[in-house]
């Protein structure tokens, strides 16, 4: 079966490189080359390293116009393949394939449809996360699924979820492609009632407060992410929580205290422990190693 994929971050790479495996890949879009890391260089996506590592032929499009509609159509394709692409695709996209068009969504839909699931799941608390290849349709990701997979979310964060999110995520792409290839696929519509929203995560979420309690902080470090980190101010100073985790030692509410190297931070109804931290200006470092430089046992933390 001939595919066409489209994808642009480190989530879509698995589901290229198990297609180029399992059918001809005949084009990848992805977006264009950007400032992607701490450097101000422009970096292509993880999409685009790929597919040119496979020598499979790139378009990069930020927008997907009447010219990347004629590339796509060119490349006479049976099925388009979509995961975390980074654009609305027009209806006329979706009609180009014989086979449709459909989505790896990193969420057990109808829950978490949108543009951050898996940060969403975490703040909520949700106890699993998964993955839908669904039918992408005009509506933002309404479409019926044909095939789901889940794992526990336990004490992880988004970012190692997302990792393994997508190669289940890949794997039944794989899977569903006989199916999708000879109309066998079985498709379930979503219920609409139980419907939620993954909104972009907005930096003003993340920011630790003394007034919440440990466990909505700690989702906030756990959802985490470098376009909106989880930030605290210890007497003035900003610094981003990496990594935390649930102590059963104390700290009063909006206290920051030092203990034997461990750094614990009150909150309204309960502690937490920082492990790992970048204070602005600074490199991350273990929260030991911040809590050296401190030269104090007792600070006051806040918002940022």
């Amino acid at each position: 079966m001939r595919v066409v994929f489209m994808g642009t971050p480190e989530f879509a790479v698995p589901s290229l490189r198990k297609l180029a495996e399992a059918a001809e890949v005949t084009l990848v879009v992805t977006r264009p080359d950007a400032v992607r890391s701490r450097g101000k260089k422009l970096e292509p996506s993880p999409v685009k390293v790929t597919a040119l590592e496979l020598g499979i032929p790139v378009l990069e499009a930020s927008r997907i116009r009447e010219e990347q509609l004629a590339a796509v159509r060119a490349a006479e394709p049976d099925l388009i393949a979509v995961a975390a692409y980074g654009c609305i695709l027009p209806d006329a996209l979706l009609e180009i394939a014989p086979k449709g068009c459909v989505n790896v969504h990193a969420s057990l839909l109808p829950r978490w449809r949108g543009a951050a699931p898996v940060q969403r799941a975490v703040l909520a608390g949700d106890e699993c996360v998964g993955v839908s290849i669904m039918e992408v349709v005009h509506e933002l990701d309404a479409g019926a699924y044909c095939a789901q997979a889940s794992c526990e979310v336990g004490e992880r964060g988004s970012a190692e979820l997302l990792l393994e999110l997508a190669e289940l995520g890949a794997n039944e792409l794989v899977n569903a492609l006989p199916s999708l290839e000879d109309g066998t696929a079985v498709w379930q519509q979503q219920d609409e009632s139980l419907v939620t929203y993954a909104h972009k995560i907005d930096k003003s979420e993340m920011r630790l407060a003394p007034a919440d309690g440990a466990l909505a902080n700690l989702r906030r470090v756990r959802a985490s992410s470098d376009a909106a980190p989880a930030r605290l101010s210890v007497d003035g100073k900003g610094a981003r929580v990496l990594t935390a985790a649930k102590t059963d030692a104390s700290a009063e509410p909006g206290e920051l205290r030092v203990q034997r190297g461990h750094v614990f931070l009150g909150c309204a109804d309960g502690t937490l422990e920082l492990l790992r931290v970048k204070p602005d200006g600074k490199r991350e470092m273990d929260a030991s190693a911040w809590a050296a430089g401190l030269r104090g046992k007792s600070f006051s933390w806040s918002e940022v």
